[in-house]
């Protein structure tokens, strides 16, 4: 899982990169009076890639699926509407480290009653954890209730009086997102690659033979469900600041779900398959939305589709394209395929009967 991955790999997200960082240059010239509406969808779809490579890091690498990840998502957005000024912008020098301290401490609270369980049993706690917070902000007068809570102005990046950003520009936003998306991708590749993401992956292949080697993989596990907990709340508080508040919403089931969705279809695992799972399903969902008013099913469909026709999602099609698998072995098969080969002139004994 964490082998190295094809030159093509960096090519293809490296040219994605540059076209979606020169959209300004090239989206009014193609999207006209809509340029902005598609500015707006595009920062989004920043925004999800974030919080999916965040479900990644549990799902695709240790191997914990939860159904109540948007508990982090949500929290960050409750914690900027809920610690904002009235009539002022918050700083973002100290609202970003706000978000992360508390979706830290939430994440290591539940963390350390949720990684007790396995299998279904921590699907079905994850998800009662973040049906809890639900419920409790839905009927929560400080929160909004239903409602919600509106944020009257993004949190501003000054230095004394010089603005070095200004966060009400959409254009601005969008590359704050867009650099934030980077950090973390980065930031999760550096961690899969090292010696704490290799244990993670043993921990993923058999928990039970890391054990016997000596390691404490609950506390591998914690860690890796708090750095998640953290990056899906940094999400969440950029969801809020685009759309200027926070909701009940954002907590639910079905935002966990949806995220799962994309990680299905981009392909887990790879940290680079969900934003692909990301900008493909908010994508989809624009064009089925627009098709019909039953467009569920037809998201339905696609997954069903998606996961019959490519178990390895998005991604795999990159990794391992079909018109090169069959010419050679690509990754983990290439080793498979030539530890079941032996050298030439050895040879083999045949099975007894």
């Amino acid at each position: 899982m964490l082998h190295r991955y094809p030159k093509r790999v960096a090519v293809i997200m490296l040219a994605l990169l540059a076209i979606v960082a020169l959209y300004p240059l090239w989206g009014p010239a193609l999207f006209g009076s809509q340029s902005d509406f598609i500015l707006e969808k595009l920062t989004l779809m920043v925004i999800l890639a974030l919080f999916a490579m965040s479900l990644d890091l549990l799902v695709g690498i240790v191997g914990l699926v939860s159904l109540g990840h948007a508990l982090f998502f949500g929290l960050g957005a409750y914690t900027l509407a809920l610690a904002s000024p009235d009539f002022d912008a918050a700083s973002l020098w100290w609202m970003l480290p706000l978000v992360m301290a508390v979706a830290a401490v939430a994440a290591l609270v539940v963390g350390l009653l949720v990684i007790r369980t396995k299998g279904i049993f921590f699907i079905m706690t994850t998800l009662a954890f973040g049906q809890m917070l639900f419920y409790l902000i839905s009927t929560a007068p400080f929160a909004g209730g239903t409602d919600g809570v509106f944020i009257m102005f993004r949190p501003d990046l000054t230095v004394g009086e010089t603005a070095l950003l200004d966060m009400s520009d959409p254009y601005t936003f969008f590359y704050v997102c867009l650099g934030m998306l980077v950090a973390g991708f980065l930031f999760l590749r550096w961690l899969t690659r090292s010696y704490f993401g290799q244990v993670l992956d043993g921990i993923h292949d058999n928990e039970h033979r890391m054990q016997a080697l000596g390691y404490a993989t609950g506390g591998y596990k914690l860690i890796a469900f708090v750095i998640a907990g953290v990056l899906a709340a940094i999400a969440g508080m950029l969801a809020a600041m685009q759309y200027g508040f926070a909701n009940p919403a954002q907590l639910g089931w079905h935002t966990s779900g949806e995220v799962l969705m994309m990680l299905i279809l981009g392909g887990m695992g790879s940290i680079f398959g969900p934003i692909l799972g990301a900008f493909a399903y908010e994508i989809l969902l624009y064009v089925y939305e627009h098709l019909t008013m039953h467009w569920p099913i037809l998201m339905g469909l696609t997954i069903i589709a998606a996961v019959l026709v490519l178990p390895r999602g998005i991604a795999g099609l990159i990794i391992a394209p079909p018109w090169r698998r069959s010419k050679a072995p690509v990754g983990e098969e290439a080793a498979v395929d030539a530890a079941e080969i032996p050298p030439s002139g050895t040879k083999t004994k045949e099975a007894r009967p």
